[in-house]
């Protein structure tokens, strides 16, 4: 058993801000440059389930309320629990498609 004196005690608010803000600061602006590239590109895709998951990730992120980690894992994640016959596709999305017909 560790002695009570060698137990770290917790960032404070501002050491927490200081210590990773400018990291989640960079990753903030390369979200805003991607929705941006995607706004300008042409063609097919308009609705992509994959940016409609990040948009609602993003609301998640604001909504003031807690545990944003575990409900935008929970987003993102395929919650069915039936086997499907045939992959749509080789390899993972990042998000599930709502819209999909599944085993088609």
């Amino acid at each position: 058993m560790r002695p009570m004196s060698s137990i770290p005690l917790p960032l404070s608010k501002r050491a927490v801000a200081d210590r990773y803000f400018l990291e989640h600061r960079a990753k903030a602006i390369d979200l805003a440059a991607f929705l941006d590239r995607f706004d300008r590109a042409q063609g097919e895709g308009a609705d992509d389930f994959r940016v409609r998951a990040l948009e609602a990730c993003c609301r998640v992120l604001v909504d003031g309320k807690p545990e944003r980690a575990r409900r935008i894992l929970e987003l993102l994640s395929d919650h069915s629990t039936e086997p499907i016959a045939k992959a749509p596709m080789k390899g993972a999305t990042g998000a599930v498609d709502l819209t999909a017909k599944v085993g088609s």
